[in-house]
Formats: C-alpha cells, sequence, structure tokens
C-alpha cells in the first residue's frame, strides 16, 4: 500500500513538477525527491503507525533551512490548533499550524508548489 502511494506521489513529482524536480529515490522506505537547487524533499508514510507522515524538505546545506509537516504528536506542539498536524518552518522550533489536506497527492502538489515558490524567492534575493 504504502509502496503504491510513494509511485502515484513519484508520477506527480515528475510529471508535474519536472521544473524542480530532478531525480528521486527509495532510501529506507521514503521517498526522496531530489531538487534542482541541490537541496531534497523525504517524504515518508509510517509502516506501523497508520497516518503518521513526514514531508521533510531539507536545505540547512543550500540556506541553513528545513521546512517539515509531520503529525508527530510532540508535547511542545499541543497548543497548535491543528495538533498532531503541524509546519516546521525555516527552524526545528518555529512551528505552526499545518495546512495540508492529509490527502498525500493533494498534499505533495501543495508542497512542491511551496518549493517551487521559496526557490525562486531564494534565486530573486541572490540576483
Amino acid at each position: 500500500m504504502i509502496d503504491s502511494l510513494l509511485k502515484k506521489l513519484t508520477n506527480i513529482a515528475e510529471i508535474e513538477f519536472a521544473d524542480i524536480v530532478i531525480g528521486y529515490e527509495l532510501i529506507e522506505g521514503k521517498l526522496r525527491l531530489y531538487i534542482v537547487d541541490e537541496s531534497f524533499l523525504d517524504v515518508w508514510f509510517s509502516r506501523q503507525i497508520e497516518g503518521r507522515y513526514a514531508y521533510h524538505w531539507e536545505r540547512r546545506h543550500v540556506d541553513d533551512t528545513i521546512y517539515r509537516w509531520d503529525n508527530a504528536r510532540h508535547e511542545a506542539w499541543k497548543n497548535v490548533s491543528t495538533f498532531p498536524h503541524h509546519f516546521h518552518n525555516r527552524v526545528d522550533g518555529n512551528v505552526s499550524e499545518s495546512v495540508l489536506s492529509k490527502e498525500p497527492s493533494e498534499d505533495i502538489r501543495f508542497i512542491l508548489e511551496f518549493i517551487r515558490d521559496i526557490k525562486a524567492e531564494y534565486e530573486d534575493k541572490r540576483k
């Protein structure tokens, strides 16, 4: 089930976001999408806990930021209105509500659009 979901998400990324996604691989049960700016997005769904997920965009080597949407039940984020769903914005400790739909096909599109927008902002600042 998860493997077929990851394949579906890979197809969306490769076809609809070919301008920013330059490759992918499955690593330890998660999908890693390689982004044109040398960052990557890890997409993970738990095989033990139904519904548990994380989308982690790793950019520390690009501009010292991370972006992560997940639903780990961290007590520190229990006051977030969408708890346990939350969003780490730029750094682990900057957490806010998650706007993900909890439908993986919609969520991967939202996140890749987000990546496209942030990447464009970063490039504009460097000009």
